[in-house]
Protein backbone atom coordinates (compact mmCIF):
# COMPACT_ATOMS: atom_id res chain seq x y z
CA UNK A 1 0.00 0.00 0.00
CA UNK A 2 1.02 3.73 -0.75
CA UNK A 3 2.31 6.14 2.19
CA UNK A 4 0.37 8.82 1.28
CA UNK A 5 1.47 12.27 2.73
CA UNK A 6 0.38 16.08 1.66
CA UNK A 7 2.30 19.38 1.57
CA UNK A 8 0.33 22.41 1.97
CA UNK A 9 2.04 26.10 0.29
CA UNK A 10 1.29 29.08 1.01
CA UNK A 11 -1.32 29.04 3.52
CA UNK A 12 -2.35 32.59 4.50
CA UNK A 13 -4.13 32.79 7.76
CA UNK A 14 -6.31 35.69 6.96
CA UNK A 15 -7.87 33.42 3.88
CA UNK A 16 -7.16 30.08 3.38
CA UNK A 17 -7.72 28.70 7.36
CA UNK A 18 -11.52 26.73 5.78
CA UNK A 19 -10.38 25.53 2.74
CA UNK A 20 -7.01 24.38 4.37
CA UNK A 21 -8.90 22.58 6.79
CA UNK A 22 -11.06 21.43 4.18
CA UNK A 23 -7.80 19.73 2.33
CA UNK A 24 -6.82 18.37 5.75
CA UNK A 25 -9.76 16.27 6.02
CA UNK A 26 -10.25 15.07 2.21
CA UNK A 27 -6.43 13.95 3.31
CA UNK A 28 -7.54 12.32 6.44
CA UNK A 29 -10.70 10.58 5.04
CA UNK A 30 -9.51 9.51 1.61
CA UNK A 31 -6.11 7.56 2.76
CA UNK A 32 -2.78 9.89 3.36
CA UNK A 33 -1.33 9.43 6.61
CA UNK A 34 -0.62 12.78 7.66
CA UNK A 35 -0.96 16.72 6.33
CA UNK A 36 2.10 19.18 6.67
CA UNK A 37 1.75 22.44 6.12
CA UNK A 38 4.11 25.69 5.34
CA UNK A 39 2.83 27.67 7.65
CA UNK A 40 2.35 27.87 11.78
CA UNK A 41 -1.57 27.42 12.47
CA UNK A 42 -2.53 25.98 16.06
CA UNK A 43 -5.98 26.44 15.69
CA UNK A 44 -5.97 24.43 12.26
CA UNK A 45 -3.74 21.86 14.31
CA UNK A 46 -6.54 21.88 17.10
CA UNK A 47 -9.56 21.24 14.38
CA UNK A 48 -8.12 18.43 12.81
CA UNK A 49 -6.99 16.34 16.08
CA UNK A 50 -10.17 16.85 17.66
CA UNK A 51 -11.69 15.31 14.80
CA UNK A 52 -9.04 12.04 15.00
CA UNK A 53 -10.14 12.57 18.66
CA UNK A 54 -13.90 12.02 17.97
CA UNK A 55 -14.00 9.67 14.36
CA UNK A 56 -10.50 8.39 14.45
CA UNK A 57 -7.27 8.74 15.20
CA UNK A 58 -4.66 7.21 12.68
CA UNK A 59 -3.42 10.62 11.01
CA UNK A 60 -1.14 13.43 11.72
CA UNK A 61 -1.18 17.35 11.14
CA UNK A 62 2.10 19.55 11.76
CA UNK A 63 1.86 23.37 10.21
CA UNK A 64 5.12 25.91 10.23
CA UNK A 65 7.08 23.42 8.50
CA UNK A 66 8.97 24.93 5.60
CA UNK A 67 9.14 22.68 1.95
CA UNK A 68 13.49 22.84 2.74
CA UNK A 69 12.23 20.98 6.13
CA UNK A 70 9.94 18.75 4.48
CA UNK A 71 11.82 17.07 2.20
CA UNK A 72 14.59 16.72 4.35
CA UNK A 73 12.66 14.56 6.14
CA UNK A 74 10.34 13.03 3.24
CA UNK A 75 11.58 11.34 0.01
CA UNK A 76 8.71 9.91 -1.42
CA UNK A 77 7.31 10.99 -5.52
CA UNK A 78 6.41 14.40 -5.39
CA UNK A 79 2.67 14.79 -7.44
CA UNK A 80 2.14 18.19 -7.99
CA UNK A 81 -1.43 18.91 -8.19
CA UNK A 82 -2.16 21.36 -10.72
CA UNK A 83 -4.69 22.74 -13.64
CA UNK A 84 -1.63 22.94 -16.25
CA UNK A 85 -0.29 18.88 -15.46
CA UNK A 86 -0.46 15.38 -17.35
CA UNK A 87 -4.07 13.99 -16.87
CA UNK A 88 -3.97 11.69 -13.75
CA UNK A 89 -5.97 8.47 -15.92
CA UNK A 90 -2.27 8.87 -17.45
CA UNK A 91 0.29 8.75 -15.13
CA UNK A 92 -1.76 7.23 -12.55
CA UNK A 93 -0.39 4.06 -12.89
CA UNK A 94 2.92 4.85 -12.90
CA UNK A 95 2.58 7.11 -9.62
CA UNK A 96 1.35 3.48 -8.08
CA UNK A 97 4.26 2.16 -8.19
CA UNK A 98 5.93 3.85 -5.64
CA UNK A 99 6.06 3.10 -1.76
CA UNK A 100 5.93 6.66 -0.95
CA UNK A 101 3.74 9.40 -2.52
CA UNK A 102 4.10 13.40 -1.48
CA UNK A 103 0.53 15.17 -2.96
CA UNK A 104 1.75 18.79 -3.26
CA UNK A 105 -1.42 21.12 -3.06
CA UNK A 106 -0.82 25.05 -3.47
CA UNK A 107 -3.08 27.70 -1.85
CA UNK A 108 -2.03 31.00 -3.77
CA UNK A 109 0.36 30.86 -6.53
CA UNK A 110 2.73 28.20 -6.43
CA UNK A 111 6.05 29.21 -7.59
CA UNK A 112 7.61 27.81 -11.18
CA UNK A 113 10.29 25.81 -9.57
CA UNK A 114 7.82 23.93 -8.28
CA UNK A 115 7.23 22.46 -11.79
CA UNK A 116 10.59 21.70 -11.82
CA UNK A 117 10.80 19.81 -8.82
CA UNK A 118 8.11 17.94 -8.73
CA UNK A 119 8.38 14.08 -10.35
CA UNK A 120 4.99 14.46 -11.70
CA UNK A 121 2.91 17.60 -12.40
CA UNK A 122 -1.02 15.97 -12.24
CA UNK A 123 -4.06 17.39 -13.67
CA UNK A 124 -7.60 16.46 -12.63
CA UNK A 125 -9.22 17.57 -15.31
CA UNK A 126 -7.45 20.86 -17.19
CA UNK A 127 -9.72 23.69 -16.10
CA UNK A 128 -10.06 25.93 -12.85
CA UNK A 129 -11.64 24.11 -10.09
CA UNK A 130 -10.97 23.46 -6.05
CA UNK A 131 -8.07 21.76 -4.53
CA UNK A 132 -9.88 20.27 -2.63
CA UNK A 133 -12.19 18.91 -5.22
CA UNK A 134 -8.36 17.78 -7.39
CA UNK A 135 -7.20 16.16 -3.94
CA UNK A 136 -10.03 14.11 -3.37
CA UNK A 137 -10.25 12.56 -6.59
CA UNK A 138 -6.14 12.21 -6.96
CA UNK A 139 -6.33 10.19 -3.40
CA UNK A 140 -9.76 8.59 -5.21
CA UNK A 141 -7.58 7.13 -7.79
CA UNK A 142 -4.10 6.50 -6.41
CA UNK A 143 -5.76 4.06 -3.80
CA UNK A 144 -8.15 2.82 -6.29
CA UNK A 145 -10.68 3.91 -4.55
CA UNK A 146 -9.67 1.83 -0.88
CA UNK A 147 -10.33 4.82 0.99
CA UNK A 148 -13.94 3.64 1.06
CA UNK A 149 -13.29 0.33 3.31
CA UNK A 150 -11.11 2.51 5.45
CA UNK A 151 -12.07 1.64 8.95
CA UNK A 152 -11.80 4.72 11.85
CA UNK A 153 -11.85 4.36 15.40
CA UNK A 154 -12.77 7.30 17.42
CA UNK A 155 -14.75 8.15 20.13
CA UNK A 156 -17.48 8.17 17.76
CA UNK A 157 -18.95 6.26 14.76
CA UNK A 158 -21.38 7.87 11.66
CA UNK A 159 -24.53 5.57 11.52
CA UNK A 160 -25.62 6.05 7.59
CA UNK A 161 -29.09 7.12 6.74
CA UNK A 162 -31.55 7.55 4.22
CA UNK A 163 -32.60 10.78 6.12
CA UNK A 164 -31.16 12.55 9.07
CA UNK A 165 -28.19 12.24 11.18
CA UNK A 166 -27.22 9.75 13.56
CA UNK A 167 -23.49 9.69 15.51
CA UNK A 168 -23.29 7.15 18.28
CA UNK A 169 -20.33 6.49 20.65
CA UNK A 170 -18.38 3.59 19.61
CA UNK A 171 -18.58 0.60 21.99
CA UNK A 172 -15.40 -1.56 22.03
CA UNK A 173 -16.74 -4.25 23.83
CA UNK A 174 -18.05 -5.54 20.47
CA UNK A 175 -14.67 -6.01 19.41
CA UNK A 176 -13.64 -7.82 22.13
CA UNK A 177 -16.82 -10.31 21.91
CA UNK A 178 -16.22 -10.30 18.15
CA UNK A 179 -12.51 -11.62 18.79
CA UNK A 180 -14.06 -13.92 21.39
CA UNK A 181 -12.95 -12.45 24.87
CA UNK A 182 -14.37 -14.18 28.30
CA UNK A 183 -17.16 -12.03 29.58
CA UNK A 184 -14.55 -10.87 32.16
CA UNK A 185 -11.83 -9.99 30.66
CA UNK A 186 -14.50 -7.44 28.66
CA UNK A 187 -15.43 -6.36 32.42
CA UNK A 188 -12.11 -6.19 33.59
CA UNK A 189 -11.78 -3.69 30.06
CA UNK A 190 -14.36 -1.44 31.36
CA UNK A 191 -13.50 -0.97 34.85
CA UNK A 192 -9.62 -0.11 33.57
CA UNK A 193 -11.20 2.56 31.06
CA UNK A 194 -12.98 3.85 33.32
CA UNK A 195 -10.03 4.72 35.75
CA UNK A 196 -7.79 5.47 32.64
CA UNK A 197 -10.30 8.17 31.50
CA UNK A 198 -10.72 9.40 35.20
CA UNK A 199 -7.12 9.93 35.50
CA UNK A 200 -6.41 11.42 31.88
CA UNK A 201 -9.12 14.04 32.65
CA UNK A 202 -7.38 15.22 35.67
CA UNK A 203 -4.33 15.36 34.08
CA UNK A 204 -6.04 17.46 30.78
CA UNK A 205 -7.28 19.93 33.50
CA UNK A 206 -3.78 20.90 34.50
CA UNK A 207 -2.79 22.13 31.05
CA UNK A 208 -1.36 18.60 29.60
CA UNK A 209 -1.91 17.66 26.54
CA UNK A 210 -3.24 14.08 26.52
CA UNK A 211 -5.67 12.45 23.54
CA UNK A 212 -8.42 10.84 25.17
CA UNK A 213 -9.37 8.59 22.25
CA UNK A 214 -6.34 6.81 22.44
CA UNK A 215 -6.82 6.58 26.31
CA UNK A 216 -10.45 5.22 25.98
CA UNK A 217 -9.98 3.30 23.14
CA UNK A 218 -6.34 2.03 24.45
CA UNK A 219 -8.00 1.31 27.50
CA UNK A 220 -10.86 -0.91 26.48
CA UNK A 221 -8.67 -2.92 23.89
CA UNK A 222 -5.44 -3.58 25.89
CA UNK A 223 -6.45 -7.46 27.07
CA UNK A 224 -7.31 -7.66 23.21
CA UNK A 225 -4.92 -10.55 23.02
CA UNK A 226 -6.79 -12.98 26.01
CA UNK A 227 -8.96 -13.47 23.03
CA UNK A 228 -6.25 -16.28 22.51
CA UNK A 229 -4.46 -16.52 25.44
CA UNK A 230 -4.65 -15.51 29.25
CA UNK A 231 -0.87 -15.74 29.87
CA UNK A 232 1.70 -12.55 28.98
CA UNK A 233 1.69 -13.93 25.62
CA UNK A 234 -1.67 -12.08 25.12
CA UNK A 235 0.61 -8.99 24.60
CA UNK A 236 2.02 -10.19 20.92
CA UNK A 237 -1.35 -11.53 20.16
CA UNK A 238 -3.15 -8.63 20.72
CA UNK A 239 -0.72 -6.67 19.11
CA UNK A 240 -1.41 -9.16 15.99
CA UNK A 241 -5.35 -8.83 16.30
CA UNK A 242 -5.20 -5.12 15.97
CA UNK A 243 -3.21 -4.73 13.13
CA UNK A 244 -5.22 -7.35 11.33
CA UNK A 245 -8.52 -5.08 12.23
CA UNK A 246 -6.46 -1.95 11.31
CA UNK A 247 -6.15 -0.33 14.52
CA UNK A 248 -4.33 2.63 14.05
CA UNK A 249 -0.66 2.64 15.58
CA UNK A 250 -1.14 4.41 19.03
CA UNK A 251 -3.82 1.78 20.32
CA UNK A 252 -1.47 -0.89 18.60
CA UNK A 253 1.42 0.58 21.04
CA UNK A 254 -0.89 0.95 24.12
CA UNK A 255 -1.45 -2.79 23.67
CA UNK A 256 2.01 -3.65 23.22
CA UNK A 257 3.00 -1.26 26.10
CA UNK A 258 0.62 -2.03 28.70
CA UNK A 259 1.89 -5.39 30.94
CA UNK A 260 3.32 -4.08 34.71
CA UNK A 261 5.01 -0.84 34.23
CA UNK A 262 6.71 -2.25 31.03
CA UNK A 263 8.86 -5.16 30.47
CA UNK A 264 12.38 -4.29 28.94
CA UNK A 265 14.20 -6.08 26.26
CA UNK A 266 15.98 -8.55 28.71
CA UNK A 267 12.33 -9.41 30.92
CA UNK A 268 11.16 -10.03 27.06
CA UNK A 269 13.32 -12.40 26.26
CA UNK A 270 13.56 -14.00 29.49
CA UNK A 271 9.41 -14.20 29.07
CA UNK A 272 10.26 -15.64 25.80
CA UNK A 273 8.13 -12.52 24.31
CA UNK A 274 9.25 -11.43 20.81
CA UNK A 275 12.13 -9.35 20.17
CA UNK A 276 11.64 -5.67 21.38
CA UNK A 277 10.97 -3.18 24.12
CA UNK A 278 7.73 -3.05 25.50
CA UNK A 279 8.32 -0.17 28.07
CA UNK A 280 5.42 2.42 27.98
CA UNK A 281 6.63 5.98 26.37
CA UNK A 282 3.82 7.97 25.64
CA UNK A 283 1.63 9.63 28.60
CA UNK A 284 -1.36 7.90 27.45
CA UNK A 285 0.36 4.53 26.92
CA UNK A 286 1.61 5.11 31.24
CA UNK A 287 -2.28 6.31 31.86
CA UNK A 288 -3.66 2.75 30.76
CA UNK A 289 -0.91 0.39 31.87
CA UNK A 290 -1.08 2.69 35.10
CA UNK A 291 -4.86 1.77 35.10
CA UNK A 292 -4.69 -1.77 34.59
CA UNK A 293 -2.21 -1.92 37.41
CA UNK A 294 -4.44 -0.52 40.07
CA UNK A 295 -7.59 -2.83 38.41
CA UNK A 296 -8.27 -6.71 39.02
CA UNK A 297 -11.88 -7.63 38.62
CA UNK A 298 -12.29 -4.82 41.57
CA UNK A 299 -9.53 -1.61 41.86
CA UNK A 300 -6.65 -2.31 44.39
CA UNK A 301 -4.45 0.52 45.99
CA UNK A 302 -0.83 0.94 44.63
CA UNK A 303 1.13 -0.98 47.26
CA UNK A 304 -1.11 -4.06 46.58
CA UNK A 305 -0.63 -3.35 42.95
CA UNK A 306 3.25 -3.02 43.49
CA UNK A 307 3.11 -6.41 45.68
CA UNK A 308 1.18 -8.16 42.96
CA UNK A 309 4.01 -7.20 40.91
CA UNK A 310 6.45 -8.17 43.01
CA UNK A 311 6.08 -11.50 43.52
CA UNK A 312 5.61 -11.66 39.96
CA UNK A 313 8.04 -10.23 38.06
CA UNK A 314 10.66 -9.05 41.11
CA UNK A 315 12.22 -6.19 42.74
CA UNK A 316 12.73 -3.93 39.37
CA UNK A 317 8.93 -4.62 38.33
CA UNK A 318 7.30 -3.09 41.34
CA UNK A 319 9.97 -0.21 41.64
CA UNK A 320 8.63 0.62 37.95
CA UNK A 321 5.37 0.38 39.07
CA UNK A 322 5.63 2.54 41.89
CA UNK A 323 7.74 5.38 40.11
CA UNK A 324 4.81 5.60 37.32
CA UNK A 325 2.92 5.81 39.87
CA UNK A 326 4.23 8.88 41.24
CA UNK A 327 4.63 10.44 37.77
CA UNK A 328 1.13 10.29 37.08
CA UNK A 329 0.21 11.58 40.20
CA UNK A 330 2.66 14.34 40.42
CA UNK A 331 0.96 14.95 36.79
CA UNK A 332 -2.52 15.24 38.18
CA UNK A 333 -1.66 16.98 41.28
CA UNK A 334 -3.02 14.89 43.85
CA UNK A 335 -1.94 11.11 44.74
CA UNK A 336 -3.87 8.79 41.48
CA UNK A 337 -4.90 6.33 44.34
CA UNK A 338 -7.93 9.04 44.94
CA UNK A 339 -9.20 8.43 41.99
CA UNK A 340 -10.24 5.03 42.67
Amino acid sequence: MVAISVYRYGHRLNRDKRITTHTALVARAFGAREIVVDTRDEGLEDTVRDVNERFGNDFSIETGVSWQQFRRRHDGAVVHLTMYGQPVGEVIDDIQGHDDVVALVGSQKVPGRFYGIADYNVAVGNQPHSEVAALALFLHFLTDGGWQHRRFYGIHRVVPQRHGKKVVERDYAELLRDAGCPPAVIEHARRVQRLAVAIATCIRRRGVDVDMATVKIGAMLHDLGRAETQDIMHVPAGISLAQEYGLPDKIVRVIERHAGAGIDRAEAEKLGLPPGDYMPRTIEEKIVAHADNLTGMEYRDVDAAAEKLREAAGEMAAGRLLQMHRELSELCGQDVGELL
